[in-house]
This record gives C-alpha cells, sequence and structure tokens, in this order.
C-alpha cells in the first residue's frame, strides 16, 4: 500500500505544478482585492467557481452565511471524508495582513489535485469556504450545527514566520457591557446625575485588579466603544468591549464570570444598569490531533520543508472550535524570514509576494498528501478518532 499511496502522493503533486500558474492568479487576485468578514463575496465566488470547474458540487450561501460555501467530491464512497478549510477575509486597513488569501487557494489547489484521483478511491473531498475568521468566525455556527458531522479529518494551513506543525490557542469570548445611566449638567446639577462613564472606569480598574489573581495564560483586554456625548453632560451611556481567553474553555468560563463581576462592581458603585453581551462567536482553544500532525510532518518533510518546535500561540481560532467536534490541524507554514509578524504591512506584503506563493504550494501539497493518507489508511483514521475521543472524555470528566 506504502508504495501506490507515494504513487498518489507523486500524481497530486504533479497536478500542483500543473495548477501553479492558476493557483498564483487566484491568490494574486484575492490580494489586490481584499474584503473584510461577511463582504468576501469575491473572493468566495473565485474559489466557488474555480471548484465547480474542477468537478466539485458546489452549495453556495451555507448555512444562511452569504459568502461562505460547501464544495463535494465523491470518489467509489462518501466515507472516509476529509475537510479542507479555507479563509479569505482581510483586515480592515491592511488587507491581507494574515495571509488569508493564500489559506483559501491552498484549499482549493489541495482539492483540485485530488480531483483527478477520486474515481480511483473510496472516500470524498469536502472543501468549506469560512468567512470571518478575524471577527465572527463563521466556522463557529458550522461546527455547533453540525456541518462536520460526516468529516473523519479536518485541516487547513495558515501562513507564518516559520513552519511550525502545532500551536496553541486560546478559547475567547468576546464580552460587551453597556452601562446606562441618567443624564445631567455636569457642573451645575452633578448630582442629578447617574455616570455610565464612572461605571466603565471603575470597570476597567476592578479589571486591572483581577489580574494578577488569574493564570498566566489568561489574556484580557479592551476598549470603550462609546464614552458620553459632550463634557459638560453626565454621560447617560458608555459601552466597553472585551476580549477575554484563556488556555482552556472550562478555565475561561470561571474567568469570564469574574470579568463580569468587576462589571458588575461598576454598575453597583454608580447606580448604572447594566447590560451583558457576546458580540462575537465564542471561540474554543485548538485541539491539534497528534496522528494526523504526524502524516502532515512526514509529508512537509518530504517535501523539503524545514519545521521548528511548536510556538506559543496566544491567538484564538474558530478552526479550535471545529477541531472540538472533528480530529483536525492547522500547521503553519513559512512564507518569509522567522521573524516575520502577521497583521503587519510586511506580512502583507510577503503573502501577495513569491514568499507566498512558495508557502502556497508547499501547503497545497502537504494537504492533499495528508488527506490521501487520511483517505487510505483506516489504521490512521482510527489513531486519530481514538485520540480525539479520548480528549473528549478528558474534558467532560473535567466539567462534572
Amino acid at each position: 500500500m506504502e508504495d501506490a499511496l507515494s504513487t498518489l502522493k507523486m500524481r497530486a503533486w504533479a497536478e500542483l505544478d500543473r495548477l501553479r500558474p492558476r493557483l498564483a492568479e487566484i491568490s494574486r487576485a484575492i490580494h489586490l482585492r481584499p474584503e473584510v468578514g461577511g463582504e468576501e463575496f469575491f473572493a468566495s465566488d473565485l474559489l466557488a467557481r474555480e471548484l465547480e470547474a474542477g468537478g466539485y458540487k458546489v452549495e453556495r450561501g451555507f448555512f444562511g452565511i452569504p459568502t461562505a460555501f460547501h464544495a463535494v467530491r465523491v470518489g467509489r464512497s462518501a466515507r472516509p471524508a476529509v475537510a479542507f478549510l479555507a479563509e479569505y477575509d482581510a483586515l480592515p486597513g491592511l488587507g491581507h495582513a494574515c495571509g488569508h488569501n493564500i489559506i483559501g487557494t491552498a484549499a482549493v489547489g489541495a482539492a483540485l489535485a485530488l480531483a483527478p484521483l477520486l474515481a480511483e478511491l473510496s472516500g470524498s473531498v469536502h472543501v468549506f469556504g469560512t468567512p470571518a475568521e478575524e471577527t465572527n468566525g463563521a466556522k463557529v455556527p458550522l461546527a455547533s450545527g453540525g456541518a462536520f458531522a460526516d468529516i473523519d479529518a479536518a485541516m487547513m494551513i495558515h501562513p507564518s514566520g516559520r513552519t511550525v506543525l502545532t500551536a496553541p490557542s486560546l478559547a475567547m469570548d468576546a464580552l460587551e457591557f453597556r452601562f446606562r445611566g441618567r443624564a445631567a449638567h455636569a457642573a451645575s446639577a452633578p448630582h442629578e446625575g447617574i455616570n455610565a462613564l464612572d461605571a466603565v472606569i471603575l470597570t476597567f480598574n476592578a479589571i486591572n485588579a483581577l489580574r494578577q489573581h488569574v493564570r498566566s495564560d489568561v489574556r484580557i483586554h479592551g476598549i470603550i466603544t462609546k464614552g458620553g456625548e459632550a463634557p459638560n453632560i453626565v454621560p447617560e451611556e458608555a459601552v466597553a468591549r472585551f476580549y477575554v481567553r484563556a488556555a482552556r474553555r472550562k478555565y475561561l468560563n470561571q474567568v469570564v464570570e469574574k470579568v463580569i463581576n468587576c462589571a458588575r462592581a461598576g454598575a453597583l458603585a454608580t447606580g448604572a444598569e447594566l447590560e451583558v453581551a457576546n458580540f462575537e462567536y465564542s471561540f474554543d482553544e485548538m485541539r491539534n490531533n497528534s496522528v494526523l500532525a504526524a502524516a502532515m510532518e512526514a509529508n512537509l518533510t518530504r517535501l523539503g520543508e524545514e519545521i521548528v518546535p511548536c510556538g506559543e500561540g496566544m491567538g484564538s481560532l474558530d478552526m479550535g472550535n471545529v477541531s472540538h467536534v472533528v480530529p483536525s490541524i492547522h500547521p503553519y507554514i513559512s512564507i518569509g524570514p522567522p521573524g516575520l509578524v502577521s497583521h503587519t504591512r510586511e506580512f502583507a506584503a510577503a503573502a501577495g509576494g513569491e514568499g507566498g506563493l512558495r508557502g502556497l504550494m508547499v501547503g497545497a501539497k502537504a494537504l492533499a498528501a495528508t488527506a490521501l493518507d487520511v483517505l487510505l489508511n483506516a489504521e490512521l483514521r482510527r489513531a486519530a478518532r481514538a485520540e480525539f475521543e479520548a480528549a473528549e472524555r478528558e474534558e467532560q470528566d473535567g466539567k462534572q
């Protein structure tokens, strides 16, 4: 089987080499026309049309999300099933400074490379177009709504300054605190007012006091989105937004309750009314499946990629939610020097340059080869599922 699998990988890689000029065009087109989360109509349509041309059946507006899609091509049977996750949203003002033009194009490239092989194979290949990773990540409703129920392994690649197999991500909640007080003349009748901005400031101060009493993996960062209308009017409404993060969802839930209590204290001290809401979806921490990661490592090594040890990721990913419903991996592929930092203009330039194209091709080849490992190796699938189920049991035991 190993010889047959190796031959299939070489065929997929040869197909990707043939597709390289077209994949470069697609990535460059998305890079030149950046669209923020929820507005990726050009990118979504471009990727979907390319998959349709490659023989995939595409459902647009997937899960009622206008710029999401689901593409599938079935071989001799529907199972086993592998999913590639495509992202294509940009950052406000910075464009593709996180390289999502590469992520989406690599996913589509891997799927197109496998298309000619599927007639010989049992299984299916899926591509999920998942908008708005930088904000209200579409993978969250897809994961909770059962989109991955019939998927055996989900994977994607992410550009970076280094090639890393696995990196942790933090679970995250996005909290909005809206305080309502009472307006009054700030000079002649301040005693008639209830200052909502004071409630916000007290909330920040209480959270700052909380920081020394939470674990080192916790991150709490916020802004004031509304602070009043004029200095001579006691602010009757003030709003603050916070991201609250921790390495594990269970502990994050405890921290979130403490943070909400800080806001309650601000409201109590000032007499303001408080409304608490989530202004974006909640993200779970990433569970990197070591069995799938080992297969990815072998393929990257065969491609000549230098892999560095796991980094200390302190961001949050909606791919984390996917990893809680199906065995998943989210490796990082180098597109520039090790010091390259995402969400910068330098990263955006790299994502649109030769380094970005190199990373795209390596990533697409690694995805295609790892998907073949999953489709052809039943023992690998069983091991990946066993690890996933063990993590599920551990989490459930921790909640009891």
